[in-house]
């Protein structure tokens, strides 16, 4: 557990130090859960958005994006059920004075069971060796049937608690379990009580006449009011889907784990419209074809898991998250919901006016049922991050810290670097630099030996480092440098945009999505 919270600290610390992440007015002491993207994690975010976005909405022919405005009429949220049901079970530790989410306490212990077993999952798989037969073992293995059949009645228990807003017994289940305080070991529980996550705020020129709006805690329901809008003015046909990225703001009881849960953040969603009863086969693609995109991003397939709700969300038939391995465990990274017609038919019922969809190849009109894919891009931003940066043992036996970013990503594709301050060379690199910087985001670095500029670019993720000596200056040949090999080749000025293309490319990377 302490190597995994040293690992997370080493994130926090590393994000700052190379520009990726500096906490928010941070010159006022900060403010709790806000963050600042730095110079270079603006470019990190911007790429990733732009990853999702081409992969999303440029490479279907029936998906559109749309950017809705933050601030929307109240009557909306009313309609969602963000008014009465968007709430959180609360829970305060008397000792501690600290507040935490009643369910994530549960999930955390239920988390540590699953742990547990795959503990035992991995020791007889390095004992057994390639006789090892996981399914028979997990079936019939006594200490990881207990621990797996524990978690699972912890779960349900809490899922139907949650569902039928039995505080008494959420709180119940806490004190069952021994559940102690994280910071202090204290088990002095209040009751559990809900709390609404949504910011308020106002809209007029006078405090008398001033409308309570509210900021948004979600993208979807833009994406909802607009749907008749988007699908007249494009001539829409079902299936179809709407995307958008943007801001969403939440009040979170618990705002931890850096910029995992932050009270404002950016979410990507899509919301895919398809005929009543064909929603579960859209459900499962999506499913898949979500997993497959994170995948290609090369942080290893372990990494990931889905894992289906049992407490379904009061819009929902079918839901589940793709959970990734961040540094402090196995937690949410997108969610994939058969929202159902829930949406729209709230809508129409608190609008008045009619938002159907007449079928032409049915000859009817229905209330498209939904399926959602929503992921967090600040979540993305910090599984890519944690998982890219590495601490790498070298031949010689000295160390260096490379932030092995998927290519496509990488805030910095090159760095172009002269040998030495003098005799021309800091002009021939400045002159690749304006060959290469409209199509790569291209940086001249001159400070320190170049072994020292080599390590600084690992550090901050630069896949190539480009260096200017005075052999270019007889054959117009530099030496570049391959930040995850460490190999260094020798190549023509003239060659150098297509080498990097071939690696940066987010057209050669979206073609790993092509089947």
């Amino acid at each position: 557990m302490a190597k995994q919270e040293d690992i997370f600290k080493g994130v926090i610390s590393h994000a700052k130090e190379y520009g990726y992440i500096f906490p928010s007015s941070e010159i006022y002491d900060g403010l709790s859960a806000v963050y600042d993207y730095a110079q270079n994690g603006v470019e990190l975010k911007k790429n990733i958005r732009e990853f999702w976005w081409k992969s999303m909405v440029q490479m279907h022919d029936n998906i559109v994006g749309l950017d809705s405005s933050i601030l929307m009429h109240p009557t909306t949220w009313k309609a969602s059920g963000h008014v009465d049901a968007f709430n959180d079970p609360l829970i305060d530790n008397k000792d501690s004075k600290r507040r935490y989410r009643a369910d994530v306490l549960i999930e955390d212990y239920a988390e540590k069971l699953h742990q547990k077993a795959e503990k035992e999952i991995e020791k007889a798989r390095i004992r057994f060796g390639e006789f090892f037969n996981e399914e028979e073992f997990v079936t019939t293995n006594p200490r990881v049937m207990e621990y797996k059949s524990k978690q699972k009645q912890i779960i349900e228990r809490m899922a139907h608690s949650l569902e039928t807003e039995n505080l008494a017994d959420v709180k119940a289940l806490i004190e069952e379990l021994e559940i102690a305080c994280p910071e202090s070991g204290s088990k002095n529980w209040t009751d559990v009580r809900q709390f609404n996550l949504m910011f308020g705020t106002k809209l007029g020129a006078s405090a008398e006449g001033a409308m309570d709006l509210y900021l948004r805690p979600e993208t979807a329901q833009g994406i909802f009011v607009n749907f008749l809008n988007v699908q007249k003015s494009g001539r829409m046909k079902i299936p179809f889907g709407i995307a958008q990225t943007g801001k969403a703001f939440r009040n979170e009881i618990v705002a931890r784990q850096f910029i995992f849960r932050m009270r404002e953040f950016e979410q990507m969603e899509m919301q895919f419209f398809v005929r009543p009863g064909e929603e579960m086969e859209h459900y499962n693609y999506w499913k898949e074809a979500r997993l497959n995109w994170h995948l290609t991003l090369g942080l290893g397939k372990e990494n990931y898991r889905f894992h289906d709700h049992e407490k379904l969300a009061h819009y929902a038939n079918a839901a589940t998250d793709i959970e990734f391995n961040f540094p402090f465990g196995f937690k949410e990274l997108e969610g994939i919901h058969s929202r159902t017609d829930f949406d729209l038919k709230a809508h129409e019922k608190f609008s008045g006016k009619k938002l159907q969809y007449f079928d032409t190849e049915q000859n009817q009109s229905y209330t498209p049922y939904v399926v959602e894919t929503s992921v967090g891009l600040d979540r993305l931003f910090l599984a890519v991050f944690s998982k890219s940066l590495k601490e790498e043992t070298l031949e010689d036996g000295s160390t260096r810290t490379v932030l092995a970013l998927p290519t496509v990503l990488a805030p910095i594709k090159v760095a172009v670097l002269p040998l030495i301050k003098r005799d021309g060379l800091p002009e021939i690199a400045h002159k690749i630099i304006a060959d290469l910087k409209l199509d790569f985001n291209v940086v001249y670095d001159e400070k320190d030996a170049v072994g020292r500029r080599y390590r600084r670019q690992d550090a901050l993720g630069t896949p190539f480092c480009v260096t200017v000596d005075h052999q270019t200056i007889e054959d117009n040949t530099v030496t570049i440098r391959h930040r995850d090999s460490m190999k260094q080749d020798r190549v023509a000025i003239s060659d150098l945009y297509k080498i990097v293309n071939e690696e940066v490319s987010m057209t050669n990377w979206l073609k790993k999505l092509i089947k």
